[in-house]
């Protein structure tokens, strides 16, 4: 229980350091180069209005999915954990057709991998072994990260 709970605050935390270190940033960067916006080097993946909605939708939701799983995972149920990871998380046909929609080979294989990731969170979780779910989910957020610092809308 405590590991979950250090998990648990550590990424609220991280989430409320990284607000804080962007808003800082921006400031700086306002100061120095008034008003000018920093350059996203991020690579675009050139969809339209819709899909836009459609991605940031299912982005909300896989993040409320791991929300659920690390609170589900706090009350020691990790069989109802497991379920959401496999169905919110994991690679279902639709989530494998999606991918393949929203943007190049490189997109594709990285979304892929995450979901993939998500029915491993999902197995881990079934064991009841707490510490191998914590790393399947580090796992899983790692692939967010790593979507996250690479691609933009």
């Amino acid at each position: 229980m405590r590991k979950i709970l250090l998990v648990v605050f550590t990424l609220a935390g991280m989430g409320g350091s990284n607000l804080v270190f962007a808003a800082g940033d921006q400031m700086q960067h306002h100061d120095h180069h008034h008003g000018m916006s920093m350059m996203d080097t991020r690579i675009s993946l050139g969809l339209s209005a819709e899909m836009k909605q459609h991605q940031l939708s299912n982005m909300r939701e896989h993040t409320e999915a791991i929300h659920s799983i690390i609170g589900l995972m706090s009350e020691n149920n990790l069989e109802e954990a497991a379920k959401i990871a496999r169905s919110k998380l994991g690679l279902t046909p639709e989530m494998r057709k999606m991918c393949s929609m929203m943007g190049g080979e490189k997109f594709m294989t990285l979304g892929i991998a995450f979901h993939k990731s998500g029915d491993d969170l999902g197995d881990a979780l079934q064991t009841g072994d707490v510490n191998k779910s914590l790393r399947a989910l580090n796992k899983t957020m790692q692939y967010c990260v790593e979507c996250h610092a690479t691609y933009r809308q």
